[in-house]
């Protein structure tokens, strides 16, 4: 499969909300980061996407677009549409993805967006007057590694 069918295929089991799709299209060294959950590795990126997928409950709504890829690198821009679960909030996120490919797959997959607006859609008030700081950045990652572990525990072990 061509490294570009491989992003197309990784989104479209997003939209399919089928994270087993997704993560079959990642290296078993994957490692990813964004800003709310940092760095994550293996298996955690993994149950990183059975988790949201999850937690969705159905109510999550992906597209995607400009796709690009090399033999070694590629991008693409995507968008999520759902409810903060946490605080019943409508989030529209614009998302940059930059994605580095070994062996067929993805390898190291890099999400970019804007926090500070994340932040102000997803939490409100507290958002859009703190969101910008390493505060707030710091509490919602502590919170979004907590329910990970507390997932991948519950769920793998």
């Amino acid at each position: 499969m061509e490294n570009k069918q491989l992003i197309e295929e990784f989104y479209t089991a997003f939209q399919k909300l089928d994270a087993e799709r997704m993560t079959a299209c990642y290296h078993e060294n994957i490692q990813f980061e964004d800003p709310a959950f940092g760095t994550l590795k293996g298996e955690q990126v993994g149950n990183m996407w059975r988790m949201l997928i999850e937690r969705s409950e159905g109510n999550l709504e992906i597209t995607f677009h400009d796709v690009e890829a090399s033999e070694t690198t590629g991008k693409a821009h995507w968008e999520a549409k759902y409810l903060f679960s946490k605080t019943n909030r409508k989030v529209h996120n614009k998302i940059k993805a930059s994605f580095q490919f070994k062996d067929g797959k993805i390898y190291r997959h890099t999400d970019y967006f804007n926090f500070w607006k994340w932040s102000g859609m997803a939490l409100g008030p507290i958002g859009y007057f703190l969101g910008f700081t390493p505060l707030v950045k710091n509490k919602v990652r502590k919170t979004s590694l907590h329910l990970l572990a507390k997932y991948s525990g519950k769920k793998f072990n």
